[in-house]
C-alpha cells in the first residue's frame, strides 16, 4: 500500500458539519465584534438561541427548499400533521390522532380544534391537500416529489401521466384529512413529519409568486415565526403565539446566523456570540476532543461523489468501480475528518432496523472497500475495454467551501497515488453544482444525502432512473423493478431482502462513490439545553431552552 502523498497530509481538518458554508469570511474588528457581543448578550437574556446555519437556505418554500440549511429553518416556521419526538419517533402535531384501515391502505388524519396560521387564520385539512398535490404538481418541480408517490395517483400526477383530481388526498371537512396508499407504506406516520409535506397558506402561495423569499410575507404554522431575513447574513424568528403548544415553546426566538468559515465560527462560540456550532478548527480538534468538549450524536445520511455515466469515460463500469476502490475512506475520516465519522462500506448508513432487529448496514455487509491493487486492475481493464491508451481528462467538481475544497484535494492526492492519474478540481457555488449535476454537464462531482425518514428505501429509491434526484445518467432496469416491488410489498422480510439486493447493484454498478457516514459532532453552550438532533429528520428548538 503506498503512503498518502503530502497533499493528503497537508489537507488535514475537521468537518464542521453536515453541509458546510460557501465563502471565507474575512474577519471583523475590535468595534464591530465589540458590538455584536453587547446584541448577543441582550439576545440571550431574552431566551434568543444563537445558531450558526452556516449559509443562506436554498428555499423555505416546504417543497422547494429539500436540503439541510433549508429545513433545518423550515422545520421549526412550520409543522406537519406529525412532529418527530424528543425519542425520534413521529408524534401527534397538527392531527391529533390517525385510524389506519385493515388493509393498511387508508389513513385518516384528524386535525387538532383551534389549530392556527402565524396571520390567525385556520389551519384546515383542505391546506394539507393544496400542500401535498402542489409538492406533486409537475410545475412545482420539486425533487422531494418522489416521496408521495406511495399515495395513489401520486406519481401518475408527478410525471406527467395523471391529474391532481386522481391523487387520493382528500379532504373530507375542515379536519379530516384521507390519504389512500397504492400499498401499505410502514413509514408513512414518520415520513408526513418531513418538511416536504407540510402545509402552505393557499391565499399567499396564490397572491404571491415569491411568498417564500421575505421575512414579512411568509406565513408559516410551526413553534416559531420569520420576522427577518438578511438574505446571505442572518434569519431571525420569535416564539408564533399562535401555535397550539406555544406554552412548551421557552425559546422567544432563534437567530439562524450564516457563517461559512469554521474558524470565524468558533471564534463567535468562544465570545458567546453562538450558543452552538459544528465548527471546530484543524489545529484544535484533537484538544477539544480529547477535553471532552465536543458532543457526538449519532446520525444518519451519505457523503459520496456522483459519476456522470453518460460522460466518457465513466461511461465505463470498470472505471468507475477503480475509482471506488481507489479511495481510501479510513485516512479520509482519520486524518482529513477528524470528527469520528464512520468510512462509507456501502451506501445506506447505519441505524436503520430491519424487521429481526438487526441493522440494514452490518446485515448489507461491506460493498465497497479500499483495494489499491485492484484499483489498478480495474482501471487497466476500462481502458481496455474503452480503447484509451491514455485515461481522457477528469474534472472533479465540489461546492464552493473550504472543507468540500480539503476533501476534494484529499481525493485528488489518492487518485495519483493509487492510480497514477490526474484528475483537475474546479468549484462551484452549490446551486449552479446541482442545475450542472441535474443536466448531466459534470464528470465526477460532490454531494451528500439526508434522509427525510427512516427507512432504506429513502436512501435507495433516489437512484430510480426515473427519479430527479439520481443526476448520474445511470439505468438499470433491474435496479428500478426491485425498488418500484418494494414500495408494493406488504411482507417486511421480503421488503428487506429487495433493497439488500438493490443496494448490491448500486454499488457493483458503481454509479456513486461513497466516501463517509454522517453523524452529528457539535460544540454547545452549558446554557443551551432541550435541542432535539433528529438522526432521520432536522433540528428541531421546539424544546430548547436557555437557562
Amino acid at each position: 500500500m503506498k503512503k498518502v502523498s503530502a497533499l493528503l497530509i497537508s489537507s488535514v481538518l475537521v468537518f464542521g458539519t453536515l453541509l458546510a458554508g460557501c465563502s471565507k469570511d474575512p474577519g471583523s474588528g475590535t468595534q464591530e465584534s465589540g458590538a455584536k457581543q453587547t446584541e448577543a448578550a441582550k439576545e440571550t437574556k431574552s431566551k434568543i438561541l444563537l445558531y450558526n446555519n452556516l449559509k443562506e437556505p436554498t428555499s423555505l418554500d416546504p417543497p422547494k427548499g429539500f436540503d439541510q440549511v433549508s429545513y433545518d429553518v423550515v422545520n421549526n416556521a412550520f409543522e406537519g400533521l406529525t412532529r418527530l419526538g424528543k425519542n425520534q419517533a413521529p408524534e401527534p402535531a397538527m392531527a391529533k390522532e390517525w385510524k389506519v384501515s385493515p388493509d393498511g391502505k387508508k389513513y385518516t388524519f384528524t386535525l387538532r380544534d383551534g389549530i392556527k396560521w402565524s396571520n390567525g387564520d385556520p389551519v384546515k385539512a383542505a391546506d394539507f391537500e393544496y400542500a401535498w398535490k402542489r409538492l406533486l404538481d409537475p410545475k412545482t418541480a420539486s425533487d422531494a416529489a418522489f416521496l408521495a408517490y406511495p399515495i395513489e395517483g401520486a406519481e401518475a400526477f408527478n410525471s406527467g401521466k395523471g391529474t391532481a383530481s386522481d391523487v387520493k388526498i382528500k379532504a373530507l371537512d375542515d379536519k379530516t384529512l384521507e390519504v389512500t396508499l397504492t400499498q401499505p407504506a410502514s413509514w408513512l406516520v414518520g415520513m408526513v413529519s418531513s418538511p416536504a409535506f407540510f402545509p402552505v397558506h393557499k391565499a399567499t402561495v396564490e397572491g404571491n409568486a415569491k411568498w417564500a423569499g421575505e421575512a414579512a410575507t411568509i406565513v408559516s404554522n410551526g413553534p416559531f415565526k420569520i420576522t427577518e431575513w438578511k438574505h446571505d447574513s442572518e434569519l431571525k424568528m420569535v416564539k408564533n403565539d399562535q401555535y397550539w403548544d406555544a406554552a412548551n415553546v421557552k425559546l422567544t426566538g432563534v437567530t439562524f446566523k450564516m457563517i461559512n468559515d469554521t474558524n470565524t465560527a468558533y471564534q463567535l462560540f468562544t465570545t458567546g456570540e453562538l450558543h452552538t456550532t459544528g465548527s471546530i478548527p484543524a489545529d484544535m480538534s484533537d484538544k477539544l476532543f480529547a477535553e471532552n468538549k465536543v458532543k457526538v450524536e449519532d446520525a444518519a445520511g451519505t457523503a459520496f461523489y456522483r459519476f456522470n455515466v453518460k460522460m466518457a469515460p465513466f461511461n465505463n463500469i470498470n472505471i468507475r468501480k477503480a475509482f471506488v476502490a481507489a479511495v481510501d475512506r479510513q485516512k479520509l475520516v482519520d486524518l482529513v475528518l477528524k470528527q469520528k465519522q464512520k468510512p462509507a462500506d456501502g451506501y445506506v448508513s447505519p441505524g436503520l432496523k430491519d424487521p429481526a432487529g438487526g441493522d440494514f448496514r452490518k446485515v448489507g455487509g461491506s460493498l465497497i472497500k479500499f483495494d489499491a491493487a485492484e484499483a489498478k486492475k480495474l482501471l487497466e481493464k476500462g481502458m481496455q475495454e474503452a480503447g484509451y491508451t491514455k485515461l481522457p481528462e477528469v474534472t472533479l467538481t465540489y461546492n464552493t467551501n473550504d472543507v468540500s475544497q480539503r476533501i476534494a484535494q484529499t481525493l485528488q492526492a489518492m487518485l495519483k497515488d493509487n492510480l497514477g492519474i490526474d484528475v483537475k478540481l474546479a468549484n462551484k457555488e452549490g446551486k449552479v453544482l446541482t442545475t450542472e449535476q441535474k443536466a448531466l454537464q459534470l464528470q465526477l462531482s460532490r454531494s451528500s444525502f439526508l434522509p427525510d425518514f427512516a427507512d432504506p428505501i429513502n436512501f435507495l429509491d433516489g437512484f430510480q432512473s426515473t427519479n430527479p434526484f439520481s443526476r448520474t445518467g445511470w439505468v438499470n432496469a433491474s435496479y428500478d423493478k426491485l425498488i418500484k416491488d418494494a414500495y408494493v410489498e406488504s411482507d417486511e422480510a421480503k421488503r428487506y431482502k429487495m433493497m439488500h439486493d438493490a443496494e448490491k447493484i448500486l454499488m457493483d454498478e458503481a454509479p456513486v462513490l461513497p466516501l463517509y457516514f454522517y453523524n452529528s459532532t457539535y460544540l454547545q453552550s452549558d446554557k443551551l439545553e432541550g435541542v432535539v438532533r433528529h438522526a432521520f429528520g432536522f433540528l428541531d428548538f421546539k424544546w430548547a431552552d436557555l437557562k
